[in-house]
């Protein structure tokens, strides 16, 4: 309850307040990033001002620089932001994949379907010049990394494959091949479903069970591995 005023009127909980406060701020701050992303996506950091995302977002270019700073910073943010929900809507395409080989598909489809790795890769661009913003990419990519590991691994026991590399390193893999085809396939003019072959050659395809159980173990292995005594198909995950 909030304190009684000389009037005899409960004055308002100051815990409440901030709460309020607090709220209304990330509701601001989310506003602001999804009228930025989408403008920058469209017209690029030079073509977009603080004040076209503003009007865009019904807020005023003050609350931009308030919670952002600079137009550089909320590019990186919402770029990074961005890439942070398209990996999780990576995870989720391929989370009912039974082999291998489907969710190595998965992955690749919704990886390549959208421009979000193309925006990411602008803003790994602009850290090299604006090192203060380095750490904000930084978290983001060990947040790939990380919960890519994860959901991989939880695949993998789900289904009892057995992968040639640790979760964490078949996690790095993906987003680095990932990353380097879809920014040449951009800057080639490529479409979505060329991107999406040239990753699934590039990573190599998921091993076929040798046995007739579905979970018994299969390795997942490379394509040109040293060992070619059994199925050689591949393996990656997020």
């Amino acid at each position: 309850m909030g304190s009684e005023t000389a009037s005899g009127m409960s004055a308002p909980d100051p815990k409440h307040a901030v709460r309020a406060t607090r709220s209304a701020g990330r509701k601001m701050r989310s506003l602001l990033l999804d009228a930025a992303s989408r403008l920058f996506k469209e017209r690029g950091l030079s073509g977009t001002s603080i004040s076209d995302i503003a009007a865009a977002a019904d807020a005023f270019p003050s609350q931009i620089t308030y919670y952002f700073r600079t137009k550089e910073a909320l590019f990186v943010e919402a770029a990074s932001r961005d890439m942070l929900y398209l990996a999780r809507a990576t995870e989720q395409a391929a989370l009912n994949a039974h082999t291998p080989r489907d969710y190595t598909h998965a992955l690749a489809e919704t990886v390549t379907a959208t421009d979000t790795v193309a925006f990411f890769a602008e803003a790994l661009t602009l850290t090299r010049r604006r090192q203060d913003l380095a750490p904000l990419v930084e978290r983001t990519i060990e947040r790939l990394h990380s919960e890519g590991a994860r959901a991989y691994a939880g695949q993998v026991e789900r289904h009892g494959w057995r992968s040639l590399r640790a979760p964490e390193e078949s996690s790095r893999r993906f987003w680095a091949i990932a990353i380097g085809v879809i920014v040449e396939g951009f800057a080639m003019g490529r479409a979505a479903d060329e991107m999406c072959r040239e990753l699934l050659r590039a990573l190599g395809e998921q091993a076929t069970s040798t046995s007739t159980s579905a979970n018994d173990g299969t390795r997942l292995r490379l394509v040109g591995d040293h060992d070619t005594s059994s199925s050689t198909d591949g393996e990656t995950g997020t």
